[in-house]
């Protein structure tokens, strides 16, 4: 104060009034007093003194006194100070537990012990008394602060218009996906904070200020500008272009920003930096880089810097982690979809070492999580290929046995062509993951099909159009053993929890942990068993084909494979009579004038050029349906129940009516319909035909003789005409007509030689006359239907 009022001179004496209390280590009492009113205005700023204090000693031999001097000295400044009118005196001390400030913790890391909180309590007593305590910064005033600091002053216009338009954008996406970030941010009061912060998200501040302050090296403003100058410096450095400095763009892989993030916590968190959140050999770096969608926007780095930011400091909070929506908040950018960083969420805890999950809270540790403990047992197993293969088995399986679509029965994984049974049915073979197909290649997998479809064991097979295989891709069967492997690592940790005496959190992260891996493999299932090998031949002149189709869907392994090959007609579960006539004749399978229908089912069992049949029971429906026809000479065949070889003749020959026939293993003939008509015809006696010698009664009564000679017995005559009429309900004639072309039509004009002739007559009275457009409309209908006479009339 001396050398302010003149010089070195009177610096010397004003220090004169205080020496020798200076020498003697006392207080200087009311020559302060003094030295104020003479040398005034004045300020007087202490920092740290609780740390000067706390270093003395009841010993009185210090030059500075002995630790009741200090607060004998602090009555004494602050009284004089009060006496004069210029002078302020302006003391800092540590934050005290007994404030309602949520930062307010006097730890004794920063108070210096036992000594160290007697020393702040006693000049918190010594100047409580007459002091008028400053309320520090709110985070909106820090804001400011910092911004003024780290930037200068925006004056050009067209800033002001960039800021505004950058903070509405911002808010704009947090008002239009409210489920997506937390409440307040959908408010106006929120678009305010952005334009305060400008260019700097209110987030960071949020975290810095609510987070990182709570510890007891980290200050409120000088460690918040150390951190955001080294964030700036290397941000302008990269010439980042980013609208705003959000938690996720914090370059925390760049050392002078890493370093301000982890000196002010109490453990390593270097390792967990470089593995887990940020750097060229980071965990999030390596999902960017393999999955393109999320490369595009960084999203797992930029996911794992915001958890860090949020995470670190507040290790041993009651509530300890990052919120789900805070972690969008902090990195999603308007023109973004928040679904995108919710996926690198997902992928980030399924595979981070040192990221922990509850519920909807992420948090970063320096311990590792029982995911690493997955990760080393999962590599494990890939030294045990077996087991992978065994539970991929035993998924297919439950697959196939809950759901085999059209096949009758499923093969699963032969070992050998052996353990493929030779049947009529058709069936889905599925190969072992030892057998991967790729398309257009001699793969495993075709190989062990052909050999399947030609032998069984050292047998040829016989049935080989009943055959289709499943195999899988060779490509995506590495995803599928990866996820089995993760599955059953986490599968083993909760068996063995007891052992790995698991926290109640850590079982609960592990069963969270094997359903997402559940799901992802049955979620790969299908895409790996996805190619259908089917064995197809045109005609019997040419060779065995192999066609590859690839299935897609999500539908049971034998669900998808028997839709697809019944939507290409490569598997018929329906066979029309008139299609099996057809087949009859194409190739022929005609044995001479008939064949047998055990014979047409062995038929379509082993010859690949012809339809490949569900079952024999599909066959017999044909037969069934060919012999309902009404035009069974020209378009399906006869049925007879067997051939008499000696007479030349088929017993129980019969056409064009309904037949009762098993599904399995049908008796009888099909016989070809020129040949049956011929039998027909030939056994057709004429009606009233008497046999020779014999003739009729002449005269006298039915019975009686004539002339003594014998008795003429006459055939009665079998009836040649049929007429009937029928009403029909106008509201049922479609139904009714039908059934009465079934059930009488129907078996007269399948007799031989019979000419039915059906008419049809409609007569309708309408009271109140009928509408013009009803009259032009059955007019015309009548005359594309062929009416050989219509027409309305007034009477």
């Amino acid at each position: 104060m001396g050398f302010a009022a003149g010089g070195v001179s009177e610096a010397k004496k004003s220090y004169a009034r205080v020496a020798a209390d200076d020498e003697r280590a006392t207080s200087p009492g009311d020559a302060l007093r003094e030295l104020f009113n003479t040398y005034g205005p004045c300020l007087v700023l202490i920092d740290e003194w609780v740390a000067y204090a706390q270093q003395l000693h009841d010993t009185p031999d210090l030059p500075g006194g002995t630790f009741d001097t200090q607060f004998t000295f602090a009555q004494a400044l602050t009284e004089s100070a009060r006496a004069v009118k210029n002078c302020l005196v302006a003391v800092s001390l540590p934050a005290s537990d007994t404030l309602p400030s949520p930062h307010a913790t006097a730890e004794d890391i920063e108070v210096g012990g036992v000594r160290g909180r007697e020393a702040l309590d006693r000049l918190r007593n010594v100047i409580g008394r007459i002091e008028s305590p400053w309320r520090p910064a709110s985070a909106d005033e820090s804001f400011e602060i910092v911004r003024r600091r780290l930037f200068q002053p925006m004056t050009d216009p067209e800033q002001f218009k960039a800021r505004d338009v950058t903070a509405r954008a911002f808010a704009d996406l947090y008002r239009t996906q409210k489920g997506e970030f937390p409440a307040e941010c959908a408010e106006g009061e929120y678009e305010r904070r952005l334009k305060g912060a400008y260019p700097i998200h209110p987030e960071v501040f949020a975290r810095l200020y609510e987070d990182w302050s709570t510890l007891a090296k980290f200050q409120r403003t000088r460690g918040v500008l150390r951190l955001m100058a080294a964030v700036i410096h290397t941000l302008w450095e990269r010439g980042d272009r980013n609208p705003l400095i959000l938690p996720c763009t914090i370059p925390m892989d760049d050392h002078r920003v890493q370093f301000e993030l982890t000196r002010y916590l109490s453990e390593n968190w270097v390792p967990v930096i470089e593995k887990d959140v940020d750097g060229p050999n980071s965990l999030p770096v390596r999902l960017d880089s393999e999955v393109p969608n999320l490369g595009k926007y960084h999203a797992c780095r930029r996911v794992a810097r915001t958890i860090y930011l949020g995470s670190a400091p507040t290790q041993r909070a009651a509530h300890q982690g990052v919120e789900d929506r805070r972690i969008r908040l902090g990195c999603v950018m308007p023109g973004e979809a928040p679904a995108v960083f919710g996926d690198a969420l997902r992928r980030l805890a399924g595979e981070a070492t040192y990221l922990y999950q509850d519920g909807t809270r992420y948090w970063y540790s320096t311990q590792p999580t029982v995911t690493k403990i997955a990760e080393d047992r999962a590599a494990r197993l890939a030294r045990e290929p077996e087991k992978v293969a065994r539970e991929i088995e035993r998924r297919v399986r439950e697959d196939v046995r809950r759901r085999c679509g059209e096949f009758c029965r499923v093969h699963d994984f032969p070992r050998t062509s052996q353990d493929v049974p030779d049947d009529f049915d058709a069936r889905l073979v599925i190969l072992t993951i030892d057998h991967p197909h790729t398309k257009g290649q001699e793969s495993p997998a075709l190989v062990f099909a052909k050999e399947i479809l030609e032998r069984r064991g050292h047998s040829p097979r016989h049935y080989r159009n009943t055959l289709v295989f499943l195999a899988a891709d060779q490509a995506r069967l590495q995803d599928l053993e990866e996820a089995t492997r993760r599955y059953l690592a986490w599968e083993s940790i909760l068996q063995d929890k007891e052992d790995l005496d698991l926290s109640p959190h850590q079982v609960r992260q592990a069963e969270s942990q094997k359903a997402a891996a559940d799901a992802t493999v049955a979620a790969r299932l299908p895409e790996t068993f996805q190619w259908l090998l089917v064995p197809v031949q045109t005609d019997p002149q040419t060779e065995v084909t192999w066609q590859e189709i690839r299935l897609q869907g999500n539908e049971g392994l034998a669900v998808r494979a028997s839709t697809r090959l019944v939507r290409e007609e490569l598997l018929l579960t329906r066979l029309a009579g008139t299609r099996l006539r057809m087949e009859l004749d194409k190739i022929p399978l005609w044995r001479g004038d008939h064949v047998s229908i055990r014979q047409l089912i062995e038929d379509f069992a082993h010859y690949i050029y012809l339809p490949r049949l569900r079952s024999p029971a599909v066959l017999a429906e044909a037969v069934r349906d060919g012999m309902g026809l009404l035009t069974w000479e020209r378009e399906s065949f006869a049925y007879a129940d067997s051939f008499d070889e000696t007479g030349g003749r088929y017993r129980g020959l019969r056409a064009g009516g309904h037949i009762s026939l098993p599904d399995t293993d049908p008796p009888g003939l099909l016989v070809k319909p020129e040949v049956a008509r011929r039998q027909l015809d030939t056994e057709q006696r004429p009606a009233g035909q008497v046999p020779e010698g014999v003739s009729g009664a002449a005269g006298g009564e039915p019975g009686g003789t004539a002339g003594g000679g014998a008795t003429a017995t006459s055939v009665p005559a079998r009836p040649r005409r049929f007429h009937g009429s029928v009403s029909l309900d106008p509201l049922r004639a479609g139904a009714d007509a039908g059934k009465i072309a079934q059930e009488v039509i129907s078996h007269l004009a399948g007799l031989p030689g019979a000419q039915v002739r059906v008419t049809l007559e409609i007569e309708a009275t309408v009271p109140g006359g009928v509408p013009d457009p009803v009259v032009r409309t059955v007019t015309e209908n009548s005359r594309t239907l062929k009416f050989t006479s219509q027409g309305f009339e007034e009477e």
